[in-house]
């Protein structure tokens, strides 16, 4: 998956300085979900022996080593080299991507949440298979903003996409998602993003790791207005049916939603 170009940029200037930041190339590195992907991979496999796999970009730069984090950063830059058209297509895809981590984040902070760095990456990566299907299918977009025009009760995102590609971004992504060897969490809640409305039907005590990290997600979807960047609509379908399930099970009010909504919108400073 292609690093973001700015990031590349900022990343190279952070690893010419005489005492790179470890810190600061975490952070830039947390902005990106292709680098953030090849990252854990590496810390998630055999070789380093964790125990439980790990989600937390910052924590996969400590164990690696400014060393190996730049090379790994130098490697994905020799990758790919994108047309302008198709980076400001992505382009839409990088924003919900920081956008909806950085409010997953908060969201899991304000509800509680133990899985702080699962939300942030589910976040991070939940679309992450748009850019393989742009790759494969030069009328993906237009496909998705169909999808999303067409969202209904009886009628999933995902559901437009199998009909015109036999696939979809969400299967797409949860094997991309395996593949970097991301904790089963987040990529169990990457298959079932846009499949909340049966999983939140079943009220019994199932799921309840699944539910916890995708009712964050649909709420910080929601505020973040994925259904306007990436589905180029004025009003979030999906969420019609699906947001009083969420917020009866995350124990919210409409109100106390609305509140919530505009007290992170004023924090993120979110390009929408």
């Amino acid at each position: 998956m292609p690093p973001q170009p700015q990031i590349m940029v900022d990343l190279q200037m952070e690893q010419y300085m005489p005492d790179p930041d470890l810190k600061a190339i975490a952070r830039l590195i947390a902005q990106d979900p292709g680098l953030s992907g090849a990252l854990l991979k590496i810390v998630n496999s055999q070789y380093y022996g964790l125990t439980n796999k790990i989600a937390s970009i910052e924590r996969a730069v400590n164990l690696l080593g400014s060393r190996s984090v730049i090379n790994l950063i130098n490697a994905q830059s020799i990758k790919g080299e994108m047309t302008d058209e198709t980076i400001v297509t992505l382009n839409r895809f990088w924003d919900t991507a920081q956008d909806v981590a950085m409010t997953s984040l908060t969201l899991a902070k304000r509800t509680g949440s133990q899985a702080v760095d699962e939300a942030y990456a589910l976040g991070l990566f939940h679309d992450c298979g748009i850019p393989l299907m742009l790759k494969r299918f030069p009328n993906y977009m237009t496909v998705l903003e169909e999808a999303y025009a067409n969202a209904s009760p009886t009628c999933r995102v995902v559901d437009t996409e199998n009909a015109a590609f036999n696939t979809n971004h969400a299967v797409v992504g949860y094997f991309t998602a395996k593949s970097w060897r991301l904790p089963e969490h987040v990529t169990n809640a990457i298959a079932n993003h846009h499949n909340a409305l049966a999983i939140f039907m079943d009220d019994t005590g199932r799921n309840s790791p699944l539910k916890n990290l995708l009712a964050i997600l649909k709420m910080a979807e929601h505020i973040c207005a994925s259904y306007r960047v990436l589905g180029n609509q004025d009003e979030d379908h999906e969420w019609s049916s699906i947001g009083h399930l969420i917020l009866d099970y995350v124990g919210l009010s409409d109100y106390d939603f609305v509140n919530l909504k505009e007290s992170i919108r004023e924090l993120g400073g979110h390009a929408h």
